[in-house]
């Protein structure tokens, strides 16, 4: 049952602006403020309830229950207010606490990519050091351009717009890194072995 809800949570997540353009689409700006808190909250639950967790990734769930926290109060806000802006701002949040994470991990180490490296090959040398280390700073370049674009569809542009780039091209760039650095590890791998 664990497994379901973490699997129901993530779908949620990654679903979450088209779920807010149908919902408010078809519903009151009340009623998909308490469907978001409701599925936050139930999401802070499990995460908190998760023993499972190592050292490795703490880091990464650390932030994953607070977000699900400024979620479901960005919910709130939304319900109090009667205004959905407050949904637009959780992308925007995302990114800003993963930047945050991956440049905490860069200062006092080890950062994170060099953590889910150590995951597949635990005696990484020091050429896979030095690579995860700047591979964790492109990424911190990547969630604040990212969440940068995702404040200005927050403030500024139609629902329709921030649902598109929110819902589909973050994605899109998101996938787009992972298959560069894919192709650039193996071109590293191969010149520094």
């Amino acid at each position: 049952m664990r497994v379901v809800l973490s699997i129901v949570g993530a779908v949620f997540i990654l679903l979450y602006p088209l779920a807010i353009y149908f919902g408010l689409q078809h519903g009151s700006i009340e009623r998909v403020a308490l469907v978001l808190a409701v599925l936050f909250s139930a999401r802070l639950l499990m995460l908190r309830l998760d023993r499972s967790v190592d050292n490795t990734t703490s880091p990464l769930l650390s932030v994953m229950v607070l977000a699900a926290g400024l979620g479901a109060s960005l919910a709130l806000l939304g319900y109090l207010f009667n205004d959905s802006v407050f949904f637009r701002y959780y992308p925007v949040l995302v990114n800003g606490l993963m930047a945050a994470v991956f440049i905490h991990s860069l200062r006092h180490g080890p950062p994170i990519i060099e953590r889910l490296a150590r995951l597949h090959e635990a005696e990484l040398p020091e050429s896979g050091v030095v690579y995860t280390r700047a591979v964790t700073k492109v990424w911190v370049v990547f969630f604040a351009i990212n969440g940068a674009v995702a404040l200005y569809t927050a403030l500024w542009a139609s629902l329709s717009v921030w649902t598109l780039y929110n819902g589909l091209l973050s994605y899109l760039l998101m996938g787009t890194l992972f298959v560069c650095e894919w192709l650039v590890r193996g071109w590293y791998r191969r010149t520094h072995d």
